[in-house]
């Protein structure tokens, strides 16, 4: 396909294609599924080889959000039968984190549920930062809290993170459809003091709300222009008890396309595919692998996922290896740029903190009320097959062991 041809080549220029070229990738028919693939892989691995990073999520404070994110299963009135607690303590996150680490996690990421973090919670998650680093050398750490306000990022920082997540989830003209307690503007705000603070900023999005093919584009072609080192694409888990619930929209050769689509969009950017890759692509999660360049490792923060020995049989058996800790995330045109950004920031007054270089974003399961949501894994039995759009209840598993729970997480 010629369309093909034009996106390989300035996917390795690291062009950007044309608002009708991406869509154009989501009009593909099923018979053109694996050409897509082929090229947007060659893409991939041009600027990130065969490398998979693994990410691990500790969910420090879970349920009772005040934020009215309709994707959530921790917002506002929600009737999701999650877990809720307050937060861990430094130690207990440490814990929970080596668990993701022994598995080959090479950055971990620390999620709480809320509209954003008081300088209190701050300090809290900096000493939790601490105690994760003093028990693992090397590992990264990636905070997600929510809305930042001023000076945090930079107090982040300084306390040792390495990045900072915040997703913008859908396009800027459908947002207010799905949040109303805060705007896409404010989203928009804490990634720039993110990257302003000299911290890795990481913006996704989540598909499967209902949005058309220009919503898709457009929140993605708004990730670009943001730059951020990581793009994580969450596909909706339409837990029951929230707005969403009944939103079955997508199908595995759907999803496949729009990773695709953000490859191309996004060629140099540590694309990862995060929450729903159980339950929408299913058996075609390997195929996944071709487009991204990262997933998350187990148990993700309201559901549970797939095993994590599960995920390394998966990447090892699709012919990729695991990112190891020496090995920078970014190519090195971006990696210079994050390193020139962190030397500026240090320039400013907000200094190393003796932490790893700053590489790609956490990129939690979603954009929820503190820029995360929920995933979840198929159920042990096989699916039935169902029409796209049906309910499918039987694939949602709410999260009942690892960090906040007597049971060892699943990694």
């Amino acid at each position: 396909m010629d369309l093909l041809n034009t996106l390989v080549d300035k996917g390795l220029r690291r062009e950007l294609p044309t608002r009708e070229e991406a869509l154009a990738v989501l009009a593909t028919s099923d018979d053109e599924l694996l050409d897509v693939v082929a090229a947007a892989g060659k893409v991939r691995r041009q600027w990130f080889g065969r490398r998979v990073k693994l990410n691990y999520l500790v969910n420090l404070k879970s349920g009772l959000c005040p934020e009215d994110c309709s994707y959530c299963s921790q917002r506002l009135g929600s009737k999701a039968e999650i877990l809720k607690y307050t937060w861990l303590k430094p130690d207990e996150a440490s814990a929970a984190a080596a668990a993701g680490i022994a598995g080959g996690a090479k950055r971990v990421c620390l999620v709480a549920s809320g509209r954003g973090p008081t300088d209190r919670d701050v300090e809290r998650v900096g000493k939790t930062i601490e105690a994760i680093k003093e028990q693992n050398e090397g590992v990264e750490v990636c905070a997600c809290l929510g809305l930042l306000s001023d000076g945090q990022a930079e107090r982040l920082k300084d306390a040792g993170a390495d990045a900072y997540n915040h997703n913008l989830n859908t396009s800027e003209a459908t947002y207010g459809q799905i949040t109303k307690t805060h705007t896409y503007a404010d989203r928009v705000d804490t990634v720039q003091k993110a990257h302003a603070a000299g911290l890795s900023a990481c913006s996704g999005l989540i598909a499967g709300m209902g949005e058309s093919d220009e919503d898709l584009v457009d929140v993605v072609f708004s990730l670009r222009e943001l730059d951020p080192d990581s793009v994580p694409v969450n596909f909706l888990i339409p837990f029951e008890g929230t707005p969403l619930a009944e939103e079955w929209n997508l199908t595995p050769q759907r999803c496949l396309r729009i990773l695709a689509m953000v490859r191309f969009v996004c060629p140099d950017v540590e694309v990862r595919l995060a929450g729903g890759r159980e339950v929408h692509l299913r058996t075609m999660q390997p195929l996944a692998l071709h487009l991204v360049n990262s997933i998350f490792l187990g148990d993700y923060l309201t559901s549970e996922g797939q095993a994590g020995q599960a995920d390394l049989d998966m990447i090892a058996d699709a012919g990729f290896t695991v990112e190891g800790a020496g090995t920078s995330s970014l190519p090195a045109h971006r990696a210079d740029v994050a390193a020139a950004t962190a030397a500026a920031s240090a320039a400013a007054g907000h200094g190393p903190c003796g932490s790893a270089p700053a590489e790609a974003g956490c990129g939690s399961a979603c954009g929820g009320c503190s820029g995360h949501t929920d995933t979840a894994e198929a159920a042990p039995a096989a699916p039935s097959q169902a029409e796209p759009g049906a309910v499918r209840p039987d694939l949602v598993a709410v999260r009942r062991r690892g960090a906040g729970t007597d049971l060892a997480p699943n990694a």
